[in-house]
């Protein structure tokens, strides 16, 4: 076959073409970090890319439920231990109450005291965090203490089906973020201090002892809870460890998947700006001779 001037003109041409698509390919992947940046470069790579950026997207709207679990359990436990720290004194205050030697102005000013306890705990129980009230299951529109005076409690709080305000944390598993309503600041918690108050204030200390008993079963309750919402949060923490392992995992695949070896890059750009340079200097030899070369 003859070869034509043509021929090596194009030929030529066409290489340095293709060199320019590589070096162009190269300087891409120096600026973005990225092996491609349209699907287009390498389908494989893009279709990796997609699944793996599925899994680390998932895995991060998980930790973000994780810090609305945190919030909750953390919101619920400083308020449990606000309330214990109310009834603890309302029983010190009882004790003292119950003492013959004193004065019915004595036992008025307990009762006092008392009041100030009670409308204490009220303001516990309808904690807001983020507009919702925590200690009302799932019900969070609606406070579960609405009466403060004397305290009365919603009508749904004792009802099972409120309680059950989950926050899902991995494919499947769904952990459980309010305290159980019935359990906590139910209406007998409220009518033994509100008892307990009366007694006082109508200088009637030989009620104190059955209200003595029941406030402590009330103050079992709120321990059992505390106990309850203690292990909840530990597995709470396991999973958040968890999650920052597959967290870890998902982003380290995600970059081993996509993102460039800069060093590489570098070398390989280097080694095609070479021979593009040599294209460039054995097509100007090839094309050079012109027809005064030959005439000469």
């Amino acid at each position: 076959m003859r070869i034509t001037q043509s021929m090596l003109s194009s030929n030529s041409l066409r290489n340095l073409s293709e060199s320019y698509r590589r070096m162009g390919q190269y300087q891409d992947q120096l600026a973005t970090g990225k092996k491609i940046t349209k699907p287009s470069d390498d389908p494989v790579v893009a279709m990796k890319g997609m699944f793996y950026r599925s899994g680390l997207t998932e895995v991060e709207q998980y930790k973000r439920n994780l810090s609305e679990l945190y919030l909750w359990m953390e919101n619920s436990e400083a308020g449990i231990e606000q309330a214990n720290n109310g009834l603890q004194r309302v029983r010190e205050l009882t004790v003292q109450g119950k003492n013959g030697s004193l004065s019915p102005s004595d036992r008025e000013a307990v009762a006092r005291e008392i009041e100030q306890i009670k409308l204490d705990l009220v303001q516990v129980a309808n904690t807001k965090v983020s507009g919702r009230y925590i200690f009302h299951g799932t019900d969070t529109d609606h406070p579960p203490v609405p009466v403060e005076n004397p305290p009365t409690v919603a009508n749904n709080l004792t009802n099972p089906a409120i309680n059950n305000y989950k926050v899902e944390v991995s494919p499947g598993v769904s952990l459980r973020a309010n305290i159980n309503p019935a359990n906590l600041f139910n209406q007998e918690l409220f009518d033994v201090v509100q008892g307990i108050q009366a007694a006082l204030e109508n200088d009637n200390p030989a009620d104190l002892d059955d209200l003595l008993n029941r406030l402590d079963k009330t103050m079992d309750n709120l321990s059992s809870e505390r106990a309850e919402l203690g292990a909840r949060y530990n597995r709470l923490e396991v999973i958040d460890t968890r999650l920052g392992y597959q967290e870890v995992m998902a982003t380290r695949v995600l970059s081993d998947n996509e993102d460039a070896d800069i060093e590489r890059v570098i070398m390989d750009l280097k080694t095609q700006e070479s021979v593009h340079r040599a294209a460039l200097g054995v097509g100007a030899r090839i094309l050079q001779p012109t027809l005064l070369d030959f005439l000469r």
